[in-house]
């Protein structure tokens, strides 16, 4: 099968662990993917923006790299070019670098935008493939949320662009079961689409700490908000909350870098924000370790309809650590903590509220937090493993394997 995704190793991204999973079940896997950028926009070192290379993974399956332009400052002109670019090197030149062989499969791992959703059709009609698109993210929603486009035209012209694309699928995945109706709007109801969710990491216990680790989180409270520092994450919510605590045990660690890391620095320099720490971005073989020292785990994102629907990829991984987790969100996600009895939930944008949580969580006893913590280790064995999941996910390949060579009967 050949995996299509705009970003890869030795980007950060979930892609890479599914890779892992399913050449672990027996997949025959080779990658289409761009020149790594991500995220700060420079290429990464021993790569070029005009690359054409086909390299082999340090685990020995093949990696096709073509041409891409990179993000830069991640300004918009800039953004959108880099993901046209893509779309338009991986379409052409994609089939070059895999001329002679033959994938069964073409899955598109479909983070935004759903264009990379056209890579996957041209591969479709030149290989044969089954076309099965993975869907991360809802456009024309995401734009129209996160104001990236706000005239009504252009987001029409966007959802008719995410129909033509859609329909051009044998199989349509949807990482979150609130995604499925607003898929099939655009979608029609013509293409299978079924629910499967983003795994997290394997199973986390104590003695998995690595002490090799660079931050060593100090004594104390500590809720970490691990992964991209966007316009999504609501960390204006965050730093209003931290404001309102008076408790000088309690700390909110903030690990990763996004658009939003500048704004962040200013800000806790101008409000004095003695207890949010901006620790800065880690290596993956770093996370384990610094999310099982957090006394919690917090999750945030803006109050949207579009964002309800959503299950931000840092859950799974925050639930195999055994940690408490605290999610201000709305919708599907915050539904999932309280039903995995994981930890707490409160509504998106609502500072008020995250910071009683906060307190409500260190005051709590805490055999009460390492019991939500195995609770959430428990949901997670159970319903989000990598192994488990790609087995399943090995399933839906077979499945759109079969319908497309199964004839259609005219009537």
């Amino acid at each position: 099968m050949l995996v299509v995704s705009q970003h890869f190793w030795p980007e950060n991204f979930r892609i890479n662990e599914v890779v892992d999973s399913l050449r672990s079940e027996g997949c025959d896997v080779e990658v289409l993917s761009g020149q790594p950028n991500y995220p700060h926009g420079k290429v990464f070192r021993g790569y070029s923006a005009f690359g054409l290379r086909t390299e082999l993974h340090p685990s020995g399956y093949v990696i096709h790299r073509v041409p891409l332009a990179p993000r830069r400052g991640g300004g918009g002109f800039w953004r959108v070019w880099n993901y046209f670019s893509f779309v338009v090197f991986g379409g052409v030149l994609g089939p070059y670098l895999t001329r002679g062989r033959r994938y069964d499969v073409v899955f598109v791992y479909a983070i935004s935008p759903i264009l990379q959703g056209l890579v996957g059709a041209v591969f479709r009609q030149i290989k044969g493939a089954a076309h099965v698109i993975w869907v991360q993210d809802l456009w024309p929603e995401s734009l129209e949320e996160t104001g990236f486009i706000k005239n009504r035209l252009a987001l029409a012209a966007v959802a008719r662009l995410t129909s033509f694309i859609y329909r051009r699928a044998d199989l349509l995945l949807a990482q979150s079961r609130g995604f499925i109706g607003k898929i099939r709007a655009v979608a029609g109801d013509n293409i299978p689409i079924a629910y499967h969710p983003n795994p997290g990491d394997r199973s986390l216990g104590p003695d998995d700490l690595d002490e090799s680790s660079r931050l060593r989180l100090p004594a104390g409270f500590n809720i970490v908000f691990a992964g991209n520092l966007g316009t999504a994450q609501a960390l204006d919510t965050v730093l209003d909350a931290a404001s309102l605590i008076q408790d000088p045990d309690i700390r909110v660690v903030l690990v990763g870098s996004g658009s939003r890391s500048g704004w962040l620095a200013q800000q806790i320099e101008m409000r004095r924000l003695s207890n949010v720490v901006l620790a800065g971005r880690f290596p993956p073989e770093a996370m384990p370790s610094i999310l099982t020292q957090a006394s919690a785990l917090l999750v945030t994102l803006n109050r949207s309809a579009a964002l309800s629907l959503t299950i931000p990829s840092k859950i799974p991984s925050y639930l195999s650590a055994g940690r408490p987790i605290l999610a201000c969100l709305d919708g599907e996600a915050a539904e999932l903590v309280q039903d995995a009895n994981a930890g707490l939930a409160v509504p998106a944008g609502d500072p008020i509220k995250l910071a009683r949580a906060i307190v409500q969580l260190k005051n709590m006893p805490e055999e009460e937090r390492e019991t939500m913590g195995a609770s959430g280790r428990q949901y997670f064995n159970a319903h989000l493993a990598p192994a488990p999941l790609a087995r399943a996910l090995i399933e839906h390949f077979r499945r759109a394997v079969t319908k497309r060579k199964t004839p259609t009967t005219a009537t």
